[in-house]
């Protein structure tokens, strides 16, 4: 593992996951404050405040938008990354970021609530476009593709390292997931009271994305362009072999660019298929079905309600206000340590033991949250349950939900089907994160302890649906998984 190599991990995952995972818990703590101030501002305005119902429309949409405009930049990704390159979709992407700190920075002083929903959608934009969208969402952006792996993982990430060994692959792999794990834990200690979570402190807390932007920005340019690219989208061999020189550290990297040279040749001769194609192609419409219930199965998991709204989940437990922040991040910091635990364990317990077992535990605990909330009132030590299966619901998820839907969609489908399936996948993640976000507020108020339910049962069908239909991946040719389906 070469300096540079190690260094343009880090930074990508730095400017890109880092983010996507802060922008997903940055509006939890600030919640009451950004409410206060559209109610305040819409009083300025017409005379009167909102009333409950409008007010949570307008949080809901603050915090949902986000997805939005993330499934915008998954399915614009494609094209600018040909246009203008894995480094330049980067450089270009953190522009937005800085737009989007700007919008939400200033949007208290101009009184424009109008602005931290724009700021909010440009962040999802940002999101989809440069940590999402190059591989659908939570994907290792770091990996290679090798013959040995071939119809596994490996195509269209930022910088790839075209060869290795596989255990230096699934370090740089694993690298995005606990980067959007350190995101989510730095949104929450940041949103303590000490630190940014005043009310006046609150636009400074949505912009502090702007720092990790302007420093991807600043020190992009200081690597080359990915080398997979320069050889196989722009026919640059001397840029590719310069490239490869640079991240390796050797002077000898013949073999690889033989290597990308047959990737190449293989991937002219392929032809590939488009979404409606693949969704006509009876030939995998299990491996299409099994995308579609594991994708959103892993957003509609109650997963995003956990990180969106944790004060709320907590507040309705019973948990003392003053203690809220500091029981969130203490969520965040095992979601981090599960994280790792999850990414060193994939390869060795496979992947149907982890997602079934993943569903299973937030499924139960999902269960959980609804009978120590009905169980409360009679009995107060309660609220203690509900967080411990708070913390449940995201180790399960971090064990196994968390990644490897992503992991399967490669390894069900064949080169000529994967982008379309990455599309489907991608697109329904974005669609069911908007949909949790937006309606979990009012489905709490509409269903109160009982709304967790919904939860468990998706969750438990999933799991029973990969547990009935689902062939285990690990190590199994494409060839293989298609007997198993027919």
């Amino acid at each position: 593992l070469t300096f540079p190599l190690l260094s343009v991990t880090l930074l990508v995952s730095f400017g890109s996951s880092m983010l996507y995972g802060y922008n997903l818990a940055v509006v939890n703590s600030p919640a009451v404050h950004i409410k206060a101030f559209y109610n305040t501002t819409w009083a300025r305005r017409y005379g009167h405040g909102l009333a409950p119902g409008p007010l949570t429309l307008f949080y809901s949409l603050t915090v949902s938008i986000f997805a939005l405009g993330g499934l915008v930049g998954s399915l614009l990704v494609g094209l600018l990354v040909v246009r203008y390159g894995r480094n330049g979709v980067l450089s270009r992407s953190a522009l937005l970021i800085l737009l989007a700190g700007g919008f939400m920075g200033f949007s208290r002083e101009l009184g424009s609530p109008e602005m931290v929903i724009i700021g909010r959608s440009i962040t999802g934009l940002h999101s989809g476009r440069c940590c999402l969208g190059c591989r659908a969402v939570h994907g290792p952006f770091l990996m290679a593709r090798s013959p040995a792996h071939s119809q596994g993982a490996g195509e269209d990430f930022i910088f790839p390292m075209a060869t290795g060994s596989a255990n230096l692959r699934g370090f740089l792999g694993l690298m995005p997931s606990i980067f959007i794990c350190l995101g989510v834990f730095f949104a929450q200690v940041l949103g303590l009271p000490e630190l940014l979570g005043e009310d006046r402190f609150w636009p400074l807390f949505l912009s502090v994305v702007v720092v990790p932007a302007c420093l991807q920005l600043l020190l992009l340019h200081c690597f080359p362009e990915s080398p997979r690219y320069l050889l196989i989208e722009r026919n640059d061999v001397c840029g590719a072999t310069k490239a490869l020189r640079q991240f390796l550290g050797t002077p000898d990297v013949q073999d690889v660019i033989e290597e990308m040279k047959e990737e190449q040749q293989s991937l002219s001769s392929v032809e590939m298929v488009s979404v409606w194609q693949l969704l006509r192609d009876r030939s995998v419409r299990w491996q299409t079905l099994s995308v579609v219930v594991v994708n959103a199965g892993m957003q509609l998991s109650g997963i995003d309600a956990i990180w969106f709204y944790t004060t709320i989940i907590f507040e309705n437990a019973g948990i003392p206000v003053s203690q809220i922040p500091y029981t969130t991040v203490g969520t965040g910091a095992i979601e981090v340590v599960m994280g790792l635990i999850g990414c060193f364990t994939i390869e060795k317990l496979g992947r149907r033991p982890l997602i079934i077992t993943g569903f299973c535990t937030m499924g139960i605990c999902s269960a959980g949250i609804t009978v120590s909330l009905l169980l409360q009132t009679a009995l107060p030590w309660m609220r203690y349950v509900v967080v411990a299966c708070v913390v449940g619901i995201i180790a399960g998820f971090c064990m196994g939900p968390a990644g490897i839907p992503f992991l399967m969609t490669a390894e069900l489908f064949t080169q000529s089907h994967r982008p379309a399936a990455y599309i489907v996948g991608g697109s329904l993640n974005w669609l069911c994160n908007f949909t949790v976000g937006f309606i979990f507020p009012f489905l709490q108020m509409s269903a109160g302890a009982f709304c967790y339910l919904v939860f468990c049962g998706i969750c438990l069908l999933v799991a029973l649906y990969v547990y009935l239909v689902v062939p285990e991946t690990k190590n199994k040719t494409f060839m293989e998984i298609s007997h198993i389906f027919a």
